[in-house]
């Protein structure tokens, strides 16, 4: 008699493990470790992206830890858009291709908050820039960091 043969388990997390001699843990491991080192060696250019890429990108820094989520609060928001009308929800990120420049808007977004004197919009902003500042950036291969 087997146990636990011809149970449904409604939700995969409760489905016992397979053993790891039907999937040997060294090879899961190694396929994730190089699954995320290079996704975050692919240098980003913020110049050029798409809401999808800004915040694949976002995500792939907090797994590595390489960003805190409330450093992710300025490019969280820099992926949403809202319609002008205000009437609706957030247009969605996964069918927008247009791509923008995240580090023209940071600096006009730095310019709007000098200019209302909101402190911590402008905080938030400069520590993203200077976060963006900090990243390789793909343009023709060349690293543009100076």
């Amino acid at each position: 008699m087997k146990i636990g043969a011809g149970i449904n388990y409604p939700y995969p997390s409760q489905r016992p493990q397979v053993a790891s001699a039907e999937r040997p843990a060294s090879t899961s491991f190694s396929a994730a470790l190089t699954a995320a080192s290079t996704s975050s060696a692919r240098p980003a250019d913020f110049t050029s992206m798409t809401r999808q890429d800004m915040r694949d990108w976002v995500n792939t820094q907090i797994r590595s830890g390489e960003m805190s989520l409330d450093d992710s609060r300025p490019f969280m928001a820099m992926t949403m858009k809202i319609p002008v009308s205000g009437a609706g929800a957030e247009l969605s990120v996964e069918n927008d291709r247009t791509r923008y420049d995240f580090m023209q808007q940071v600096r006009d977004g730095i310019l709007g908050a000098r200019s209302r004197n909101d402190e911590t919009t402008l905080n938030m902003l400069e520590s993203a820039i200077s976060i963006m500042l900090r990243q390789p950036r793909q343009a023709g291969g060349v690293d543009q960091r100076a």
